[in-house]
């Protein structure tokens, strides 16, 4: 995936305020330890002096294979005394040493001149950020979901509640996010608005993070605009698109409040397609019937919609609304 120059600078940034984090954190290391047992202090300097010992009896004419072999074991000496002590201060034996998040590239994110994994998946992290800062909702969780604004009315027909089918529906989705996997299905997320759809799917990009997963969570008008924008603008690399196509969930909300056009009618297409073809998670959610997506978008869109989303029908009278009525 293409980075923006921003991008690829903040990264940098954070990569080197990592390094400067280590560099102190060892310094504090190996004061605290130091001060405690100074004789670790004195067999360091002494390994030291050690290595110049070497140098000048290279450099200086004596019987240097005996004299590098008699430094040799004095060296490896001091640095079994060494280990001893940090052994009995019950510490790992690297506790005086450098210690990186990244031991590959020493969190300078390249490693023999090739980027680094960790420098990929941060460049990565940044730009999820940045989409998911598109929208300005908060992770939500399923305890403070509230089934108490739903019906337990009987209905005709033997049909469930509004109250049973909504707590049937929470149960599903708790159950669909404390399983997610790359292999988890794709879900269409439909029902008219303030039923919650937003919450529970905020609820299950929340456990998803948890897990470790790449997760987007993006508006669809949002996210449309900034691909168009992109797209138009002759950008060299179209960022937004290709983060959205790879990223492990994509949670594409409010679908239907975009505007339409053959460019976002396009764009839907070939984001949930190329997803569905990769077998890549992918959750809609859309106040529209589903007659009202028959005719707004085109067959070939419909039928991704419709065909390949597992459809999860949210019901009862709008929460917003009641939660109004209930302050004034």
């Amino acid at each position: 995936m293409g980075y923006s120059a921003s991008t690829y600078t903040e990264a940098k940034t954070i990569l080197e305020k990592q390094r400067i984090k280590n560099e102190q954190e060892l310094e504090n290391r190996r004061n605290q330890f130091f001060s405690q047992y100074p004789r670790a202090e004195e067999i360091e300097r002494t390994i030291a002096r050690t290595s110049v010992a070497a140098a000048r009896a290279v450099f200086g004419g004596k019987d240097v294979k005996m004299e590098l072999a008699k430094l040799k074991l004095q060296n490896q000496a001091l640095q079994k005394e060494l280990r001893e002590i940090i052994e009995r201060a019950g510490l790992p034996a690297n506790y005086l040493e450098m210690w990186y998040q990244c031991e590959q590239c020493r969190d300078y994110g390249y490693a023999d001149g090739k980027m680094c994994s960790c420098m990929k998946h941060l460049l990565r992290d940044i730009e999820y950020k940045k989409l998911n800062e598109i929208s300005p909702l908060q992770l939500s969780d399923f305890d403070s979901f509230s089934l108490d604004y739903y019906s337990k009315a009987p209905k005709e027909n033997g049909q469930l509640s509004d109250y049973a089918h909504m707590e049937k529906l929470l149960n599903f989705c708790r159950k669909y996010a404390n399983h997610f996997s790359l292999d988890s299905d794709s879900l269409l997320f439909q029902g008219p608005p303030g039923l919650g759809k937003t919450h529970l799917s905020l609820a299950i990009a929340k456990e998803a993070i948890h897990k470790g997963y790449g997760v987007i969570y993006v508006s669809a008008p949002a996210v449309l605009s900034k691909i168009e924008k992109e797209h138009f603008n002759n950008q060299r690399e179209n960022t937004t698109e290709n983060a959205v196509l790879e990223c492990d969930l994509l949670i594409l909300d409010d679908l239907g409040t975009e505007f339409a056009t053959s460019f976002t009618v396009s764009a839907i297409y070939n984001m949930i397609n190329t997803r569905m073809i990769t077998s890549k998670p992918t959750i809609v959610s859309t106040n529209l019937t589903l007659s009202e997506i028959q005719t707004r978008y085109n067959e070939r869109t419909v039928s991704r919609i419709i065909g390949m989303l597992g459809r999860v029908e949210f019901v009862g009278t709008d929460v917003r609304q009641q939660k109004k009525r209930k302050k004034s």
